[in-house]
């Protein structure tokens, strides 16, 4: 983690990079940020020696890298065939990540569709150790387990899904999207700083010290709809909430670490003003 207190990057090659992804490193350090999640939201189609390339220069230019998983994953899914096919891809996802030295890989864990969330959250747990033994059988230690927050009603994913995903899998911490938990709710949660403060604490209290240092975080404006999360915005639209300052206040307050991923359309360009936004 190096010895930052909070870290800002985009989720994804920065817009404003005209190059290759090799050269995102030198240039995210050069406009003051040192993190980025690596987009395999498409599928994982990276060589392991471009992987390993991009690995090392995030590391000398002390980006700290995290990987978001293919979107295609069902952990719940009705079909066996399906849940099979998941595991896979989150496997090809460790994989790249331990050849970049991506600390986490973020993914939607599943829906909860006709089984309620108890048993979904049960199906995304028992789905989650076969690939976290797959993954200690091939000697993939390094990168974490992150399950995201989700931004619609049906899919798994409240804080405390996440919470108990990882209570059952080891080397698993949540990864919250205050936009997405924001949008889930329909706008009636992540509305003050105490409400961030208790959802940190409760993470902390539940899983230990070591999911909030650091806290893997995503953040963007977002609008909804009856079903939650429609699509993401920039910090200056002003109409769709949350609000970034009361999350930095939070994180001030309880004293965490964090990494503070960009889901905004405009990247970078947000990481910067959000990375600003806590200077304040």
């Amino acid at each position: 983690m190096g010895n930052r207190r909070f870290r800002f990057g985009p989720a994804g090659k920065p817009i404003d990079l005209k190059g290759d992804l090799l050269e995102a490193p030198v240039f995210l350090k050069k406009i003051g940020l040192d993190a980025m999640e690596y987009e395999a939201v498409r599928g994982v189609n990276i060589s392991e020696s471009k992987a390993k390339e991009f690995g090392k220069i995030a590391e000398e230019n002390d980006v700290l890298l995290s990987m978001h998983a293919p979107y295609y994953i069902n952990l719940s899914a009705q079909q066996k065939d399906t849940i099979e096919k998941s595991k896979e891809r989150l496997l090809d996802a460790i994989r790249a990540s331990e050849w970049m030295k991506s600390y986490v890989v973020v993914f939607h864990p599943g829906y909860y569709l006709d089984w309620g969330v108890k048993k979904a959250v049960e199906l995304v747990i028992e789905a989650l150790k076969d690939v976290r033994e797959e993954a200690n059988s091939k000697g993939w230690k390094y990168t974490w387990l992150g399950p995201e927050t989700t931004g619609k009603k049906k899919q798994v994913g409240s804080i405390d899904d996440t919470i108990e995903i990882c209570r059952n899998v080891e080397k698993c911490r949540p990864v919250v999207d205050w936009a997405h938990l924001y949008a889930r709710s329909l706008g009636m949660s992540i509305k003050s700083k105490d409400e961030v403060v208790k959802i940190i604490d409760t993470i902390e209290k539940e899983l230990g010290n070591e999911s909030v240092h650091p806290l893997h975080t995503h953040f963007s404006k977002i609008e909804y709809n009856s079903g939650g999360e429609k699509e993401h915005h920039t910090l200056d639209e002003n109409e769709f909430g949350p609000e970034f300052g009361i999350v930095c206040e939070a994180y001030k307050e309880t004293g965490i670490e964090a990494v503070i991923i960009s889901e905004s359309p405009i990247l970078e360009r947000d990481a910067i003003k959000m990375k600003n936004i806590c200077k304040e």
